[in-house]
């Protein structure tokens, strides 16, 4: 077969240049494995809008792609994008609709984007790779003293941004209408880099308005440890562990990454809130952090074996919740319309490998007791679609036989092994 019909349509014009000259000397893999190395450092390379904008990052056009390619949903009418809580959403499907309106953008509208863009991605299985630029790469841009003010209010204002559509990654406090997940790690770790930016502008009064909010989502995620404590809510509780160790976990990475003074005051206040006791908050915190590490650890990672089956970024009625709670989540794809038989044999077999990688973790033997069980023939019922060596593999598994535990004994037992639980480094127990 001719290379030029193996290869997907190139996005730059002199890649085909490139492809052309290695057909005759190299072999195609090796050939198209230049091709997507260049294609990518050619979008991550310096580049000048037409509005005078030079970009280190990404190139806005090519971080819209990333985004439907992760969270296709987003562009399909799927979401409610209606209101200013809800507008980040909004300015993507905009902008995918109008890019030519990207070419003129600043740098305060390149910020917005790819908040936007983290915001809506965060909670899929393959989040933008903006990260980086947010807290700290745009902040230290050369325009930036003419733009730190406006990036600033929009950091704080997406401190509110309604992310509930795009993440299952919550916990719950129904009696003060709350909710939380990982995207308040990502605002805290945006938020810090304003901090520092402020402060290395001499912005200080912008600064202290950022402080303020900060402080405010750490005594949020303090509030609802203890009340949900005091409702004895042993499974939202765990939940919040996982969310507030990964939340305050991103935190501390970016302090240290813009190096604060172990002397600045507010340092003090704010860093490592899940390791070290700190008078200015409950040992809660503390006591959560190594709940998290007892419990949850090992199920909360990047989940690369969901990666592969494609049928998962179809709807955000799909994404990935806090393990190990993970029952509904696979009831929800077994029953779901929008999946084939096929789509949930790949699933299912995403299940076994990751949980292949991680034997330790029951997440995926929730998910997969959930998805088969609200299948009409259980297992069974995907047998067209699985490899006989596979199936037989499945069946003779651990994986298999734990599946066989009802939920209510598996969080049973967690709510025992809680209530139990105490350690050295803090008196505190739930």
């Amino acid at each position: 077969m001719d290379i030029k019909t193996k290869i997907v349509t190139p996005i730059f014009t002199y890649n085909k240049i490139i492809l052309s000259h290695f057909k005759e000397q190299y072999s195609y893999l090796l050939a198209r494995q230049i091709f997507i190395k260049k294609t990518y450092y050619s979008s991550m390379a310096k580049k000048q809008l037409q509005s005078g904008l030079t970009l280190n990052g990404i190139a806005p056009n090519i971080l819209l792609k990333h985004v439907e390619n992760t969270a296709p949903f987003l562009f399909k009418g799927e979401l409610d994008t209606t209101g200013p809580t809800r507008a980040f959403m909004a300015k993507l499907v905009f902008y995918k609709k109008n890019l030519n309106s990207l070419k003129t953008i600043d740098l305060t509208e390149y910020f917005h984007i790819c908040m936007a863009a983290h915001w809506s991605t965060a909670g899929t299985f393959v989040p933008t790779d903006v990260d980086n630029q947010i807290r700290e790469g745009l902040w230290r841009h050369g325009e930036v003293g003419s733009h730190i003010e406006k990036m600033a209010k929009i950091t704080i204002d997406s401190w509110t941004w309604d992310y509930t559509q795009v993440t299952n990654r919550k916990s719950y406090n129904l009696s003060r209408n709350e909710v939380m997940s990982t995207h308040e790690g990502t605002w805290l770790s945006v938020a810090i880099g304003a901090y520092c930016a402020l402060k290395k502008n001499k912005r200080d009064d912008t600064a202290d308005l950022v402080a303020e909010v900060i402080l405010a989502e750490i005594e949020k995620e303090e509030k609802l440890l203890l009340d949900l404590q005091e409702k004895r809510d042993h499974i939202n509780f765990l939940r919040t562990t996982a969310l507030m160790a990964h939340n305050f976990g991103d935190l501390d990475r970016v302090i240290d990454q813009w190096q604060m003074s172990d002397d600045d005051l507010f340092k003090k206040r704010i860093y490592k809130l899940g390791h070290k006791l700190n008078e200015s908050y409950s040992p809660i915190l503390v006591y959560s952090g190594l709940v998290n590490k007892e419990f949850l650890s090992v199920e909360n990672h990047r989940h690369m074996s969901l990666r592969q089956p494609k049928c998962l970024r179809i709807s955000n009625r799909f994404l990935v919740p806090v393990g190990p709670f993970m029952d509904e989540w696979g009831a929800i794809l077994g029953t779901s319309k929008d999946l084939t038989l096929a789509d949930k044999a790949e699933i299912i077999c995403a299940f076994f490998e990751g949980h292949g990688r991680q034997d330790k973790a029951f997440g995926y033997v929730r998910a997969f007791r959930g998805l088969i069980n609200s299948l009409p023939d259980g297992l069974l019922t995907l047998e067209e679609h699985l490899a006989f060596d596979s199936m037989a593999e499945i069946k003779k598994s651990q994986f298999f036989e734990s599946a066989k535990i009802e939920k209510e004994d598996f969080e049973a037992d967690l709510k025992e092994r809680l209530e139990d639980f105490r350690n050295p480094l803090v008196d505190y127990q739930f």
